[in-house]
């Protein structure tokens, strides 16, 4: 049951985290849940050590949401840099 919320919440997240970078148009709902679930890992990379919380995709929790959506704009922006050579 907990990878089922992990692709919702991820398809969440991944869905936000687009629109606020403006890749809306560029992606899928696919993308959408892959960018989320990664972003998931590398927010809570990010929180973690510097403000000593963390949140999971498996169990839903608005903590595990926030820092799914920010760990996704962070991915995003790095994936901007690649491509375009700069964030938008």
């Amino acid at each position: 049951m907990g990878w089922i919320i992990a692709l919702i919440v991820g398809g969440v997240a991944g869905w936000l985290a687009s629109m606020i970078m403006s890749r809306d148009a560029s992606m899928g709902i696919i993308m959408n849940i892959v960018v989320g679930c990664i972003g998931s890992v590398v927010g809570n990379l990010i929180a973690r050590p510097l403000l000593g919380i963390s949140g999971s995709v498996q169990e839903f929790s608005i903590t595990g949401l926030v820092i799914a959506v920010v760990g996704a704009v962070v991915l995003l922006g790095i994936l901007n840099l690649i491509q375009r050579g700069r964030v938008r």
